[in-house]
């Protein structure tokens, strides 16, 4: 299996547990990557301290790339990154994808996954949802890119709020092609 060239991008939507279960469990999937580049919104940053009353999105060794860095090199598509997660998606980063506004780091990236006919993974985290949203969704969809909602799933009875949150990066990071070990139907 060739290794991942991976962008996790989190935005300032609610569900920071989200961002940081995958970063966690990216960190345990360190074989099949040959690098992560990140980067985070100014609201995902007080999000987080404020969900998770910490800033252990610190305490990841990725580099970190400025919103505004479009030298970052997932900015361009020479750089072969094959997957993008926006975790948690908010929906004016999602509606920004869908109409191509580059105006960030994060939507330049996707932008550039989109184009290169690779992996987005937008873990989108709202409720209920607009005609708007839906048809951004659908726009994305159509231009190759995944909605993946921040849905929990409860039949392997997770315990805590981090296995509940798991539920969801697993199934995003099947989608993504990661071989895991996780929960399993019928198994």
């Amino acid at each position: 299996m060739r290794k991942k060239k991976v962008v996790v991008a989190i935005t300032g939507a609610s569900g920071s547990i989200y961002a940081k279960v995958l970063l966690d469990k990216l960190v345990g999937l360190s074989d099949q990557i040959e690098s992560v580049g990140l980067v985070m919104s100014d609201n995902a940053k007080d999000v987080w301290q404020f969900e998770l009353d910490d800033k252990s999105y610190e305490q990841y060794d990725y580099p970190t790339y400025q919103k505004n860095d479009f030298m970052a090199p997932f900015a361009s598509g020479s750089a072969k990154y094959d997957t993008m997660f926006v975790v948690p998606c908010s929906m004016g980063t999602m509606a920004r994808i869908a109409h191509g506004i580059s105006s960030d780091l994060t939507t330049r990236a996707a932008d550039v996954i989109l184009k290169e006919r690779r992996k987005l993974i937008l873990l989108t985290r709202e409720t209920p949802l607009s005609s708007i949203h839906i048809q951004n969704m659908a726009l994305i969809t159509q231009a190759g890119g995944i909605i993946c909602p921040a849905s929990p799933s409860f039949y392997s009875r997770p315990q805590t709020f981090e296995e509940l949150a798991s539920t969801v990066i697993d199934r995003a990071l099947d989608i993504a092609g990661f071989d895991l070990d996780t929960f399993r139907w019928g198994k």
